[in-house]
């Protein structure tokens, strides 16, 4: 009775919402959907990796991602449309927009909950799933008279995975019971490594002869002189130290070729195939599809795109995967979550300069002091990896159920 006395009363409210009667934009394949929805910006890369897992096992499966707030350019993934936004919660919003995608399921990663676009949803027997709730997520009640629809909101959900629990005595004071809720780690942007093939790897550590290996990649131009004197600084004590730089582009190439020609260092292309000479002391590959080898054989990697000023840094955790550890700029504000993580398990460091980057690779590129990083970032990588799984599993097993409800109808 309270549930609906609650959801009556935020009802009315709402009729006082924006509304919009216009159909969302993009278009509704055949097939089954799954509609993945991100509270916040920082949850978004983590939905796309879960949802694209998905979907690769289940091809065909139409795929729609909404997210609260406003994600930063280097947030979206290579060649992906950009995530839809919710309608307000106005019921004729609702309305259009279920109407327009007819999910076949939600998946929904932290608060935020819109009580009318939820519970209309569950109306409409679509399979609710609620992951990634933290103890700051829930609604804090402020007006006492309006009786509190976010148990009302939680009872939609098929299930409730919460991050601590605290987060589940929070949802189990409200009503839920604990056969719906199940504490789990945080939901977090997974790995993708790039590929690379044994025989290339094992043939391009026989030519290094075991060399000391560093690499510095995605290098931008502005940031070349910093790592050209890093390295021309951290020969003098390691005189058999290769560096490794795969440019960003064609005219960071340039520049990082320019430079490497005025400082004298002996440098070899890569892509061009030369090979690795004894007396290279810089090899420069030009294409990205070798950063998958160069992660495998450099123990140490600046993460670059990260020295300059509004650089935004690029994501970390492939590196990490692929047992590199990790160094990095100050300026890596779109992939601030990944390297926070990284840094508080021992696994990346931060340098400021070509000298703090110097200092660094010449300490951390000896085997042992890389190996502790990197088992540190192995276990960053795959602390979410349950979670992704048993999001993976539900996804799939109700999608399955509805599958076989709309052919028996």
């Amino acid at each position: 009775m309270s549930r609906a006395l609650g959801l009556a009363a935020y009802r009315a409210m709402s009729w006082r919402l924006p509304e919009d009667l216009s159909p969302p934009p993009g278009h509704r394949g055949p097939g089954q959907l799954l509609w993945v929805h991100a509270a916040t910006p920082e949850r978004y890369m983590a939905v796309c990796d879960l949802a694209a897992r998905v979907r690769g096992q289940r091809p065909g499966l139409n795929l729609l991602v909404t997210v609260d707030g406003t994600l930063p350019p280097a947030a979206l993934p290579a060649g992906a449309t950009p995530p839809a936004t919710l309608p307000s919660d106005h019921p004729n919003s609702v309305e259009v927009f279920l109407d327009h995608w007819r999910p076949d399921l939600c998946l929904w990663a932290g608060g935020g909950l819109r009580p009318n676009l939820i519970s209309t949803a569950a109306s409409r027997r679509i399979p609710l799933l609620l992951a990634d709730l933290g103890t700051g997520d829930l609604p804090v009640r402020s007006m006492r008279w309006l009786p509190d629809v976010t148990r009302a909101c939680l009872s939609c959900f098929d299930a409730v995975l919460a991050s601590s629990e605290a987060a589940a005595a929070q949802v189990r004071r409200l009503g839920l019971s604990d056969e719906r809720i199940t504490v789990t780690s945080r939901l977090h942007t997974g790995a993708t490594p790039p590929p690379c093939s044994d025989t290339m790897f094992s043939s391009t550590t026989e030519d290094l002869g075991g060399r000391p290996v560093w690499l510095a990649a995605p290098l931008m131009g502005s940031e070349a002189a910093a790592v050209i004197a890093a390295h021309r600084e951290a020969l003098k004590l390691l005189h058999r130290l290769l560096l490794v730089i795969i440019p960003t582009g064609p005219e960071d190439y340039l520049e990082v070729s320019r430079q490497l020609t005025e400082t004298g260092l002996r440098h070899d292309n890569w892509s061009l195939g030369d090979d690795i000479d004894d007396n290279t002391q810089v090899l420069v590959s030009c294409s990205p599809d070798t950063m998958g080898l160069w992660y495998r054989v450099a123990p140490l990697t600046f993460m670059a795109s990260s020295l300059p000023p509004g650089a935004g840094g690029r994501n970390p955790l492939d590196a990490a995967a692929l047992g590199s550890a990790v160094l990095y700029g100050p300026h890596v504000d779109d992939h601030k979550d990944a390297y926070a993580r990284l840094t508080a398990e021992g696994a990346a460091r931060i340098v400021r300069d070509a000298g703090g980057l110097a200092r660094a690779v010449v300490r951390l590129v000896a085997p042992d002091e890389a190996a502790t990083m990197a088992l540190a970032g192995w276990q960053v990588v795959t602390e979410s990896a349950h979670l992704t799984d048993m999001l993976a599993d539900l996804i799939q097993d109700r999608l399955d159920l509805r599958e076989t409800s709309d052919a028996g109808a």
